[in-house]
């Protein structure tokens, strides 16, 4: 399968840190997350990566370079960022053919089983499928309502008033009709412009393992305490579902 790996913010809330570094090669008990990113895309038989570059593109380059495993990285430079539905539509042609495709932000740290999210997206049959999870702040993230079928029948972006804790997770699997509902005008935002937009169209699973978002200094330094990282025990598990 292949996938997206956005990593192409400037990651403003992060700084100091990112002044020099960008966010996605941020190290996580010593290990940048986009190197966490590779190993469990390896894992789950993802074997090729299209990763967006802005700021500090040059040291994501040099580390591409520098790791060595079986993925089929491709990295896409954006002069002015598209947003990440914007990246997506602008590599259409490169996933238009595909049955289905991820598309993962690159600053969230999980263990969540792809394989189970996968065979669940399948079950559904519909035009996308979002990791969902209960997060601490509904208002910082897109929150939606499911039926009891799973199919997202409400999604607001950073609400002011949260109706729930249910947010997306930056995890999500996609067909290439979603394509289609993605504006052409950039940049474009998932959360804002798209995912609202197919509501009754999009399923939502449930996400039980470790997951957190790695957009402020707080959540970065609490990544340093709570990472459970990616055990072998878990590797086996996810070619055994």
């Amino acid at each position: 399968m292949k996938a997206f790996l956005l990593a192409g913010g400037l990651g403003t809330r992060l700084r100091p840190l990112t002044d020099s570094t960008p966010k996605c090669l941020l190290p996580v008990q010593g290990i940048p997350m986009l190197q966490i990113w590779f190993d469990i895309c390896r894992q789950y038989g993802i074997d090729e990566v299209l990763i967006n570059v802005h700021a500090h593109s040059d040291a994501v380059r040099g580390f591409i370079r520098g790791y060595k495993n079986t993925l089929n990285v491709r990295l896409f430079e954006e002069t002015a960022l598209l947003g990440s539905a914007g990246t997506v539509l602008a590599n259409r042609d490169w996933v238009n053919n595909e049955r289905s495709f991820w598309v993962f932000y690159a600053d969230v740290l999980t263990t969540a089983n792809l394989n189970h999210m996968l065979a669940f997206h399948d079950s559904c049959g519909q035009i996308a499928t979002i990791g969902i999870y209960e997060v601490p702040n509904p208002s910082r993230c897109g929150i939606v309502q499911i039926d009891e079928y799973g199919v997202v029948r409400d999604f607001v972006e950073k609400p002011r008033f949260p109706i729930g804790n249910l947010g997306f997770s930056g995890l999500m699997l996609a067909t290439p009709a979603l394509l289609d509902v993605i504006p052409t005008a950039a940049p474009v935002d998932l959360g804002f412009h798209v995912l609202p937009q197919i509501i009754g169209r999009m399923a939502a699973y449930r996400i039980p393992d470790f997951l957190m978002d790695i957009g402020t200094l707080e959540t970065y330094r609490a990544a340093q305490r709570s990472w459970p990282g990616l055990s072998q025990s878990e590797v086996q598990g996810a070619f055994r579902d």
